[in-house]
């Protein structure tokens, strides 16, 4: 069953193929579930004008925001984006083209992507911003507005643990948006925490069947709070 494995040999390989001005779809939430070892590597690629789909874009200094640094993000489609100052910065001087999406609407651009509907109806942001210049329909008396599915040239995504074929199982909160933007990606990338044979995951806990997954890499990983919030006394 050599040829059904996905696991690469280090995080160069895991990342081939990746050019300026591709689009990437990346899981996470905040710093919780996010492939921080993939994004180091587009890093150190140097990729450049590079469109980012995730729900939000790192901190100042870790996760997506370390892509800032030198600009290789040219756009991002992103649902939260108030913890990092150097996005703010650049996207009041005009660096960085921000389109601002609600939070459940991306989950579903991503998950209409990845199961081939190029587009789907949603109530959320009608009649405001959001909805400007996008096609209406009234459905049963209420309005709805035309929401194209996202696929990206590649997906990065993070899991708890994985086997050799691909298969995924991530862990309580990191599961966020992972599970939808490892189906989103024409190459979809991969990296776990613990690496098992084939046939060590219980089938009904896989989350992320590896038939969607190309690449998968082990690494380690820095487990950051993203606010630490404490009580005195």
């Amino acid at each position: 069953m050599a040829g059904f494995d996905k696991v690469v040999a280090n995080y160069a390989e895991a990342m081939a193929g990746l050019e300026d001005g591709m689009t990437v779809i990346a899981g996470g939430f905040g710093l919780c579930g996010i492939p921080e070892n993939l994004i180091a590597e587009i890093k150190r690629k140097g990729t450049r004008e590079l469109t980012f789909v995730s729900n939000n874009c790192g901190v100042d200094g870790f996760g997506l925001g370390i892509l800032l640094e030198d600009q290789q993000i040219r756009k991002m489609v992103s649902s939260y984006v108030g913890e990092n100052k150097l996005f703010e910065e650049q996207l009041l001087a005009g660096i960085l083209e921000v389109e601002l999406t609600p939070q459940g609407t991306l989950a579903e651009k991503m998950r209409a992507g990845g199961a081939g509907i190029p587009a789907f109806y949603t109530a959320t942001g009608y009649g405001t911003p959001v909805g400007e210049g996008k096609e209406v329909r009234e459905f049963n008396g209420r309005h709805y507005i035309l929401e194209e599915g996202v696929v990206g040239d590649f997906a990065i995504v993070k899991a708890w643990k994985g086997d050799r074929y691909g298969n995924l199982i991530y862990r309580h909160t990191a599961m966020n948006f992972n599970p939808e933007a490892a189906t989103a990606g024409r190459i979809t990338v991969a990296e776990v925490e613990e690496l098992v044979e084939p046939g060590e995951l219980e089938p009904s806990q896989i989350h992320t069947p590896g038939i969607y997954v190309d690449r998968l890499i082990q690494g380690t990983f820095e487990k950051r709070i993203e606010k630490r919030t404490v009580r005195e006394g």
